[in-house]
């Protein structure tokens, strides 16, 4: 069994999404085939104009590497102490204002592309979420979505909008498998729903650089200015860590702006 194999099963019995698989794949192809020593190759990465993420990126996937195909041993142990901590960077996510929004939606035409912007927004869903989600997930009844096996394998309740409820129910009478399917019936993909708030962004006449998680940033912070308690907001974001859920505090102008700048004084 080569060293491809042993990690791919190593990673699927430790649980890992297919996207961290092939992530660590790709990252640990490229380091085996560079010849270089875990710093020279990342420091290579880094000169190269790679962003911060890439290259943290990259030497979680060296470590797991060493982890699982070399094992233990002083020099393995000393490789390992020597690659730096990757800090995540700390940037604020983007915020989109309710107007703006509006201004999303308004200017999306197709049904189906207007129905993702709106339930990734209204319920905060994750991409992955979005492309998954499938019609017996979703009790019209209460007004309630369940959402399975998301991020982190964990199950959650969220909302379903009043105005995106009637729009599902006149997207199709079948409401068989997943709810949103291409032209060719086929799933969306991550990459065409990046391409559909793009292009709804441009249409709109809005220049900030967005991508489809800024829903589900706007989706929390608006939450929190409406005065939704933090906790109930990391649920129904999912987050396993309420730290994570806090970084909403800082991007909300619930108490910013109540405070007076000096200048108007």
């Amino acid at each position: 069994m080569n060293y491809e194999d042993i990690l791919m099963n190593e990673c699927k019995l430790k649980g890992y999404s297919q996207r961290t698989i092939d992530n660590y794949l790709h990252h640990i192809k490229k380091f085996v085939s560079s010849g270089k020593s875990p710093r020279e190759f990342l420091l290579a990465l880094i000169e190269k104009g790679n962003s911060d993420e890439t290259v943290r990126s990259a030497g979680f996937a060296i470590k797991f590497y060493f982890k699982t195909i070399k094992k233990e041993g002083s020099e393995i142990q000393d490789i390992l102490n020597n690659l730096p901590n990757f800090k995540r960077e700390k940037k604020l996510p983007v915020i989109l204002s309710k107007e703006e929004i509006e201004m999303l939606i308004s200017a999306t035409k197709n049904i189906n592309h207007r129905l993702i912007i709106q339930i990734g927004y209204s319920a905060g869903l994750r991409v992955s979420e979005i492309i998954n989600l499938k019609w017996q997930d979703i009790d019209f009844d209460r007004n309630l979505i369940h959402l399975k096996r998301a991020k982190g394998k964990k199950d959650r309740i969220v909302m379903l909008s009043l105005k995106v409820k009637d729009g599902l129910m006149n997207l199709t009478p079948k409401k068989e498998g997943y709810v949103f399917l291409t032209n060719r019936n086929g799933k969306y993909t991550q990459r065409t729903i990046q391409k559909i708030i793009e292009n709804a962004a441009v249409k709109a006449g809005i220049r900030k650089s967005i991508t489809p998680h800024t829903l589900r940033h706007s989706f929390a912070t608006h939450l929190l200015e409406n005065g939704t308690d933090i906790r109930y907001i990391r649920d129904l974001l999912g987050h396993s860590d309420i730290s994570t859920t806090l970084i909403y505090t800082k991007v909300s102008n619930k108490n910013i702006r109540n405070i007076k700048s000096p200048l108007d004084d």
